[in-house]
């Protein structure tokens, strides 16, 4: 596809184009001739709109080297003037409506709705204004990042070092711009697995997870238009750590609530700091209802969702004897304390109970919640919805909603390391969700956020607007993407590099790849599977060539490192298993198949990022991996001799002891939680050095027998 046929829309993906570079007729002067018209908010609107449009006033600096001018309560008689503001709560907006210069009947009774319209001569002394109306705060800040991400920033401009180009001239067209209700109530994302990666990263930037690392997070989320998260919660408390957290959430309009297993708003480390007893409601129940009934005293004032029920301590099943009806006592007492210390009303008090893992055993064996409690169903930990609402689940006034996996650690295999989740599986999935009325909440585990900056801000853009993307605009949608982070020239090349490297994870992700995964024998799987990875990081190197110096350090992040690093990974496992097999055949090639492994391009890195090996040293491997041992062919008298041993002794006693020996150490390492991988956040890295084992079969004057193996 051409890229001049989307660049009209490469900054917005998918809504109405607005913001031009060059006048037209009646078009609001945004920026032109050195001067930017000023903003203008009520200071009685609600703080997170005053803060975005600050957001908005560097947004434009950016683009133009120029700030305009943030005013509050001020008679502005300025030419062209942006006002801001929420129905009901700004006077400025209330005013413009009750003199009918602006129609509000698309933000009444609305949930995050909005509109940008331009008006002629909205009072004296002002030529046109651009009015940017929300029905709520969100809805006012969601417009007033829909401008930025026009103007050219992108809503990754910090997380992913994505440059803001500049613009001399910038022009919002005449019209109204109507945001609509998004489909999906609340969309947000769970940042959790982030030790050590994440965990590492913010401890030396942030000093841990504060409200001044919070502030990125929040801020990235309204900029994608999200609403909700549970945050980080390996080792870490969002409530307790730092008190400035949760009231800063509020502040930015940001929904907060707790992972699947964490109820009542109490991080699963608060209980291991101050609670007393066994995490047992039948024999501890006062203890946990005191504990409960203060992560709802503490958050009372706050925009929430409560997280209901219970799991075993640290995300594990209940014991065994637990059974339905003390399930149900459990909801039952935990909404007592919900009337007691928040709303007698509890309909009016957003809940949720997720079906995660063996809890929805519990709902299939009978367990029910009330009516006004969401169900958030879950998927297999693997992209597959395990179940969805019938019609008369349906019919529930909670609703339903999924919590998805983009990151997972657990059995059987865990992986966390790259991208490896096609979108055409997400839209597949989350459409069935869409049409079946799971529409309450998506929530989606994004590990660290990076490197699933692609397939996250999907999720969250079709939670909003699932009608604007049908199969059919997918490839749209990632042409759009690439557009908006990498400029229009190469967007289709970018998308096709990003579709593909995702496709070919998604059918054998890093973490569950062997040296046998791919046939080496049969129709050139392997070398196939190891030529498509190649061929594509060749592109993606050569597209970096081509990428100005400002867009290079976010091309690595997006596209080339996890498109070399997954090159890199199948190169090793199918050279590693080529090395096997021709030792067993006794091919006098098997050393150099060594050395060519041991020589696949590493680097070495510390970052936001570091993650484990992607190979067997992963959480939960197969027993006795030895993914990386390499096999020599050594102290051969011919090539008849090394061929005969490879036949017998190298299968037979000659690789056990070798064996043996390597998986007591893999152990080991593995019990030291040793790290091998990383891709730091703000800066560019290779692939850390995966470990290899090489084992040499020692062939010696006996005949044709090996007498050993060893590890070298």
């Amino acid at each position: 596809m051409c890229a001049l046929a989307f660049a009209p829309a490469a900054r917005a993906l998918g809504q109405t184009r607005y913001v031009e570079f060059e006048a037209k007729p009646g078009a609001f002067v945004l920026f032109d001739e050195g001067v930017a018209a000023p903003i203008l908010l009520d200071s009685k609107d609600y703080p997170g709109v005053i803060r975005a449009a600050r957001d908005l006033q560097a947004d434009i600096k950016r683009v133009t080297k120029v700030e305009p001018r943030l005013l509050t309560d001020e008679s502005a008689r300025e030419p062209d003037l942006v006002i801001v503001g929420t129905l009901g709560q700004s006077r400025l907006i209330d005013e413009l409506v009750r003199t009918g210069k602006l129609d509000a009947s698309s933000l009444r009774g609305r949930w995050e709705a909005g509109v940008t319209q331009v008006l002629e001569r909205p009072w004296p002394g002002v030529r046109r204004a651009l009015v940017i109306a929300g029905s709520d705060r969100r809805g006012t800040i969601y417009g007033l990042y829909e401008l930025s991400e026009q103007i050219g920033v992108s809503p990754w401009y910090w997380w992913a070092d994505v440059p803001v180009e500049s613009h001399t001239r910038l022009f919002v067209r005449a019209g109204r711009y109507v945001q609509d209700e998004p489909a999906v109530k609340y969309r947000g994302i769970f940042i959790n697995d982030e030790a050590p990666a994440l965990t590492g990263w913010v401890r030396e930037k942030f000093g841990g997870y504060n409200h001044e690392f919070y502030a990125k997070v929040f801020e990235l989320l309204l900029r994608l238009r999200a609403n909700y998260l549970w945050p980080a919660m390996w080792g870490s408390a969002f409530n307790d750590d730092d008190p400035s957290n949760a009231k800063l959430a509020d502040e930015y309009g940001v929904v907060m609530g707790t992972s699947h297993h964490e109820p009542m708003l109490r991080a699963q480390q608060e209980w291991k700091r101050y609670g007393r007893g066994p995490w047992d409601y039948a024999a501890n129940g006062d203890v946990l209802r005191a504990f409960w009934a203060e992560g709802i005293r503490r958050n009372r004032s706050y925009e929430s969702i409560i997280t209901l029920g219970m799991r075993g301590d640290g995300d594990l099943p209940m014991s065994e004897s637990a059974n339905v009806a003390l399930l149900e006592r459990i909801v039952s007492d935990q909404r007592r304390i919900l009337a007691a210390e928040q709303n007698p009303d509890l309909s009016s008090i957003p809940q949720l109970w997720a079906l995660y893992k063996e809890v929805q055993e519990y709902y299939e064996r009978g367990m029910r919640v009330p009516d006004d409690v969401t169900l958030l169903w879950c998927d297999d930990n693997w992209g597959n919805l395990r179940r969805l609402p019938t019609a008369e689940e349906q019919k529930r006034r909670g609703g339903a909603g999924v919590y998805y996996h983009f990151d997972y650690v657990g059995g059987p295999r865990s992986y966390k390391w790259l991208n490896t989740i096609p979108i055409t599986k997400v839209w597949e999935q989350m459409h069935l969700a869409y049409r079946r009325g799971a529409n309450r909440i998506w929530i989606a585990n994004v590990g660290d956020i990076k490197p699933l900056e692609f397939p996250a801000e999907f999720f969250l853009t079709y939670a909003r607007n699932p009608e604007a993307w049908p199969a059919e605009r997918l490839g749209d949608y990632t042409r759009l993407w690439a557009a908006r982070e990498f400029g229009t020239e190469h967007a289709a090349e970018i998308a096709d590099i990003i579709s593909k490297y995702t496709k070919y994870n998604g059918r054998r992700k890093p973490e569950l790849l062997e040296p046998n995964t791919y046939s080496l024998s049969n129709y050139r799987e392997a070398e196939k599977v190891s030529d498509e990875y190649r061929l594509l990081a060749r592109e993606a190197e050569r597209l970096y060539e081509l990428m100005p110096l400002e867009r290079r350090d976010a091309f690595f992040q997006l596209v080339l490192y996890p498109v070399k690093a997954c090159a890199v990974v199948n190169e090793l496992y199918v050279t590693v298993g080529r090395n096997r097999l021709y030792a067993v055949q006794g091919r006098a090639s098997t050393n150099d198949l060594a050395e060519r492994a041991r020589a696949v391009p590493r680097g070495r890195a510390s970052g936001a990022l570091l993650q484990r090996d992607p190979g067997g040293r992963q959480v939960e491997p197969p027993d006795g991996s030895d993914a990386h041992r390499l096999h020599l062919l050594a102290a051969a008298r011919s090539q008849r001799h090394a061929r005969r041993a490879g036949d017998t002794g190298a299968r037979a006693r000659g690789a056990g002891r070798g064996d043996r020996r390597f998986r007591g150490e893999l152990a080991r390492e593995s019990a030291r939680g040793r790290p091998a991988r990383a891709q730091p956040l703000r800066t560019a890295a290779l692939l850390r050095n995966l470990q290899t084992r090489p084992c040499a079969v020692r062939v010696h004057n006996r005949g044709e027998r090996a007498v050993a193996a060893r590890e070298l």
